[in-house]
């Protein structure tokens, strides 16, 4: 992964505050996504296909839940930048994480690693 590949991943709004959700929580799964960001479901799960298709995003299968996490092999620089611009963001990701936080029902996660 380039520089110029992780920004143009990261251009649209909606993919940078998934990303640094994800950063800030570890892992996340798509109804934990679409209640932080009040966003649908079909719109949630196109721009997480497309991060995973950027190599930013791994996922795993638990029963009906997918959990999304930073991909592994993430270069460190990488994971670098998504640090420093969730530091720059946490005022306006302030209401996703009450949000997230306010959720009923959050599913139970087993650790995966």
């Amino acid at each position: 992964m380039t520089p110029a590949q992780l920004f143009k991943c990261l251009a649209d709004a909606t993919r940078l505050h998934l990303m640094l959700m994800i950063t800030r929580e570890q892992e996340l799964c798509v109804c934990e996504l679409t209640c932080a960001l009040e966003a649908s479901q079909p719109k949630i799960s196109r721009h997480l296909a497309m991060l995973r298709q950027c190599g930013l995003l791994a996922d795993r299968r638990q029963g009906q839940w997918v959990y999304y996490r930073l991909h592994p092999s993430l270069p460190l620089w990488a994971r670098t930048v998504l640090d420093a611009a969730l530091t720059a963001e946490q005022l306006d990701l302030a209401q996703h994480s009450q949000r997230l936080d306010a959720m009923p029902e959050r599913p139970q996660r087993i650790s995966c690693c």
